[in-house]
């Protein structure tokens, strides 16, 4: 007789947990977590109404409070030439919104001891040995190395190139910074590019991000894309999060517009048609709301979603927390600083930013803020460029005053 041969319970639930899908973030009536349905009932008709007068073509917006969706609806077009609707899945470039992407990467490594936030940034990137900053008669020494937390906080030294006309800004844009091969290449023009200001003694919008996810290919071993799979995307279940968007996926995603809606880039000819050499951590991923909102709902949980633990509970604080230094200000206005990969509310702005609240946006005009206090996530989406915040500011007042109790 054939004898039986029995797997261990233990061994065949973890077979069955790494095979199966995450279940999908649970919904709820707003009245259930404190909301007026009422209230979100006039998102609605403020986003179709932008659809209706032309400002944008189409426009996904999804909030859930105390861990549960509220509201998810989707209004407009995912393409305009073929009048194809935008679905609730549909994919768009979040540019910027990459960035607390590749800050949780880095913060990840922090936790396993690979990096500090005081580290400078020349130990994973030797081509910024030497740096100095710029000086009209010739460059001088840096007060003190850029570091790995300047990185995260925008108070590197760098610059974009593209938001003002300084001679740094100008160095960049005859080096082409932002049309770099790969990460390398652009760590070795920098390198060359004296820094547009002494670190920590300032914010100023950047490549800092792109650098910070050089130093995660650096200290981790690995390409940012891979890294981010093993480590954010495939336990977050973000299916759809990505450098490019593959064939069978095509279909779902966007087309970008501009004013009077002229198409900026089809979703049948876009750059994220292939994956890309350069990996921007700064402004490279596509992602859906569901997918976003999985990430925001790990943050606002403190590191952790569905059994998932990315960063431990301190961490996350540390991150959401006002990072620069006193009398330092994010865009330069009052009450509004920077963490590491968020900006921090720290003056209450009414219906359009409780205290403590943490947020950033993209450059096809995408936007997500999470309020702790509030147990709140708010995201807006929608692909037009050059940036605006038509749809942030008529949706996100709405979605803070329907805050009942």
């Amino acid at each position: 007789m054939t004898k039986r041969r029995y797997i261990p319970i233990a061994i065949l639930l973890a077979v069955l947990t790494r095979y199966s899908c995450a279940a999908e973030l649970p919904r709820a009536k707003p009245e259930t977590v404190g909301m007026s349905a009422g209230k979100l009932e006039k998102v609605k008709s403020e986003v179709q109404k932008l659809v209706n007068d032309s400002k944008i073509a189409g426009a996904i917006t999804i909030v859930a409070r105390k861990g549960r969706i509220v509201h998810f609806e989707a209004h407009g077009m995912r393409d305009i030439e073929e009048k194809s609707p935008i679905a609730k899945d549909t994919i768009m470039r979040i540019y910027s919104m990459s960035k607390p992407i590749t800050t949780v990467a880095a913060m990840i490594l922090f936790e396993q001891g690979k990096l500090k936030l005081d580290d400078p940034v020349e130990k994973f990137i030797p081509e910024f040995k030497g740096l100095k900053v710029y000086d009209a008669k010739q460059p001088v020494a840096t007060s003190r190395k850029m570091t790995v937390r300047d990185l995260m906080r925008h108070s590197s030294g760098l610059t974009y190139g593209i938001f003002g006309n300084s001679p740094v800004d100008q160095m960049y844009r005859k080096a082409n910074i932002l049309g770099s091969r790969d990460l390398a290449e652009m760590a070795g023009k920098l390198g060359k590019i004296p820094l547009d200001y002494q670190p920590g003694s300032k914010w100023q919008y950047s490549v800092s991000t792109d650098m910070l996810g050089y130093v995660v290919e650096r200290a981790s071993h690995h390409k940012l894309d891979a890294f981010m799979q093993k480590h954010i995307f495939n336990p977050l279940d973000m299916k759809d999060t990505a450098f490019f968007v593959p064939g069978p996926k095509v279909k779902r995603f966007a087309s970008c517009y501009g004013p009077e809606l002229r198409t900026k880039d089809s979703y049948r000819s876009s750059r994220y048609l292939t994956r890309p050499t350069n990996l921007s951590g700064g402004g490279g991923l596509v992602s859906t709301a569901r997918d976003y909102m999985r990430f925001c709902q790990m943050l606002i949980n403190k590191g952790e979603l569905q059994g998932k633990r990315l960063l431990k509970s301190g961490t996350v604080e540390m991150m959401t927390k006002n990072q620069l230094p006193k009398d330092i200000y994010c865009w330069g206005v009052d009450g509004s600083g920077f963490g590491l990969g968020f900006q921090v509310v720290m003056k209450d702005w009414g219906l359009y930013g409780h205290v403590g609240e943490y947020n950033w946006d993209g450059a096809a005009s995408t936007h997500f803020w999470i309020s702790p206090k509030d147990e709140l996530v708010g995201i807006a989406l929608t692909q037009f460029m050059p940036f605006s915040k038509q749809l942030k500011d008529a949706v996100k007042p709405l979605i803070y005053e329907a805050i009942v109790k």
